[in-house]
């Protein structure tokens, strides 16, 4: 083996880590929030260790009634997917040569199409043959578990065809025809040779439409109807405003995960161990046995120390109480948030004294510039001054008489007077 430079190792080394943590990074993240007492998924400030998002999740009706709809999504769309993902492989194996290249075309194309147009489309068909058969618009041709089930079969099924495909390439096709000379027919000859050797890729393509089913959004968003699965009832979560219970949510399923990913790892080692001894298959995966279980498998130590740690937080579980710790972090929130308003108190105070200390404004007459007032004048004048109305009818006295305006008479001579009319009239 030819020995790498060392900046080829360093930097393979620094790609790993960045590209372990871009995927594994924001799942450790989330699982962690699950742990913090804080009533939004957070981190960082941290508060207090609890563990009160797990009841509450379990208590959580929708988020229940989610999870039930998904598993019985889920099982439906295996059997349907695995079925036609088998057809599809074998008719695959059979086909003329010339027409397989366009009939792999159109198996994987549902994979190529997006989920929303899968759901849509699936709605309006099967909205179609509906009236078309003339049932009503409650049958189970418009039940939303249904139609979830064939829309998402719609492109799983493309997945597992595609997972037979890979494990048929491999067969020998002349135990086939050796069954047949013996005089089994098809039937048997499929159920006895050919079925138990795809049994793998019926285990690996089942966990794989399982999985897609699981969290499937687009193409269920559309066809679920009242039966909103998992994925559905957290996006409506999120739009209403989360809560750790998520994140208790992630950390169990990202648990499961790991534990399902070791146990099939110790299998995938027993058996390639048995196969380097010379020992038959069936002898190592009929169980784990000791002492062969930990005999040279890394992965069982870490399955055991994996069960050995999720079982040691649920003991601690039991028996924490995270109650004085809380009634700490708040005390000591409180103290804080105090300080604060004392400090913008005390800050408000000490501008009081300021203006206190630096006196009342004084206006000086002599001193004022142009656009300033005297004492006791406001814009305004004294219009606002007392006995002001006083004032201005005793200067009305004292101004001149108009020009032409004779004392005690009006500007139109004495047309208003008594006896006017009688001098004017003619005699």
């Amino acid at each position: 083996m030819i020995k790498q430079p060392l900046y080829i190792r360093i930097g393979l080394a620094l790609y790993l880590i960045m590209f372990f943590t871009y995927l594994i990074g924001p799942l450790i993240l989330m699982s962690i929030t699950a742990f913090n007492s804080a009533s939004f998924p957070q981190i960082t400030p941290w508060e207090v260790l609890t563990f009160e998002w797990f009841p509450k999740l379990f208590s959580d009706d929708r988020i229940l009634r989610g999870l039930k709809y998904s598993l019985f999504v889920g099982f439906f769309t295996v059997i349907l997917s695995v079925s036609m993902g088998l057809a599809g492989a074998l008719i695959l194996t059979q086909i003329w040569p010339k027409l397989r290249s366009t009939y792999y075309t159109l198996i994987i194309a549902p994979i190529l199409v997006p989920g929303v147009v899968i759901g849509i489309s699936t709605l309006v068909f099967w909205a179609e043959i509906n009236r078309i058969l003339g049932f009503s618009a409650d049958s189970f041709l418009q039940n939303g578990i249904f139609l979830t089930v064939l829309g998402q079969s719609t492109f799983i099924a493309s997945y597992c065809m595609l997972v037979f495909v890979a494990r048929l390439q491999r067969y020998d096709t002349g135990l086939t025809e050796a069954a047949l000379d013996l005089g089994a027919s098809h039937l048997q000859a499929f159920r006895k040779i050919q079925l138990p050797f795809l049994m793998p890729a019926m285990a690996s393509s089942g966990v794989l439409a399982f999985l897609a089913s699981f969290e499937n959004y687009n193409t269920t968003i559309f066809t679920h109807q009242k039966f909103a699965t998992l994925t559905i009832v957290l996006s409506q979560k999120v739009r209403l405003g989360i809560d750790p219970t998520i994140s208790a949510l992630a950390f169990i399923i990202v648990c499961l995960t790991v534990l399902g990913a070791l146990i099939h790892e110790v299998r995938s080692r027993r058996v390639v161990l048995a196969l380097a001894n010379g020992a038959p298959v069936g002898a190592v995966t009929s169980g784990f046995k000791a002492p062969s279980f930990f005999a040279g498998n890394p992965a069982a130590y870490m399955l055991a120390a994996f069960v050995a740690i999720f079982v040691a937080i649920i003991a601690f579980a039991q028996v924490y109480n995270p109650e004085p710790a809380k009634k700490a972090y708040t005390a000591q929130k409180r103290a804080i948030q105090q300080k604060a308003i004392d400090a913008i108190q005390q800050k408000a105070r000490d501008k009081i004294r300021e203006r206190q200390m630096k006196g009342p404004k004084v206006f000086d007459s002599k001193k004022k510039d142009s656009g300033s007032q005297s004492p006791g004048q406001t814009n305004f004048g004294n219009v606002f001054k007392p006995n002001n109305l006083e004032d201005a009818a005793g200067s009305k006295k004292k101004e001149e008489k108009p020009v032409g305006v004779n004392p005690g008479k009006g500007a139109f001579g004495n047309i208003w007077k008594s006896d006017s009319l009688n001098k004017v009239a003619p005699k």
